[in-house]
């Protein structure tokens, strides 16, 4: 069905003027426009935010790529870093065993009899006593007995030989050597020193 123009219309200006044609109404802008006109900038808005994010992004990304990459020391054997090739751990020198409060050695030795002796045999070992302690040791031809290859045990006779151990006190640092002597010809194995008559006792073989 046609639309119906009415045409221009003519306003009227009084008895015996003439009518002056009026323009018709400008047409009434659609929604539908300003919905389409607030689409396109919310788009465009959406792409300036995605382009500042990217932005700041790369601007971090470039700082990171400015800096050299951390190095880290090569390892060698064992998890030690920095340690050059070669290179070996100092050894730790062992630690040395303090000495024994009393040492003594002995050796074997030739007889030298005296004028107490009448002729009959016997033993001499020659022995050293060394005092390590800060005590005073006690030495005495009597705190010694030898013992015999066999096992067999000897008590030391008195001024059998001539140079028989000294009685003396031994301070700290101090020694003696002298001759212990036993009736018969044996074969020494070892001889026992007692620090005093119920002293510690040492024991040395005889050399």
């Amino acid at each position: 069905m046609a639309q119906h123009n009415p045409g221009p219309q003519y306003q009227q200006w009084g008895p015996g003027r003439p009518q002056q044609p009026v323009p018709p109404a400008p047409p009434k802008k659609s929604g539908a426009g300003k919905i389409i006109g607030f689409g396109c900038l919310g788009v465009v808005a959406f792409f300036v935010v995605i382009g500042v994010i990217g932005a700041a992004l790369g601007a971090g990304g470039d700082e990171n790529a400015g800096k050299p990459p951390a190095s880290s020391a090569p390892k060698e054997p064992g998890g030690e870093e920095g340690k050059g090739k070669g290179e070996e751990k100092p050894r730790e020198e062992p630690e040395e065993e303090a000495p024994a409060p009393i040492r003594i050695t002995a050796e074997t030795t030739d007889f030298r009899p005296t004028i107490l002796t009448n002729g009959e045999e016997h033993t001499s070992v020659l022995v050293t006593v060394v005092n390590n302690s800060a005590e005073k040791v006690d030495v005495n031809p009597l705190y010694f007995d030898v013992t015999a290859a066999d096992g067999s045990k000897y008590d030391v006779e008195l001024a059998a030989d001539e140079r028989q151990i000294d009685t003396v006190e031994l301070a700290k640092g101090e020694k003696v050597t002298g001759t212990v002597t036993v009736k018969g010809k044996i074969e020494p194995k070892t001889v026992t020193f007692t620090n005093g008559l119920f002293g510690d006792s040492v024991r040395a073989d005889v050399g």
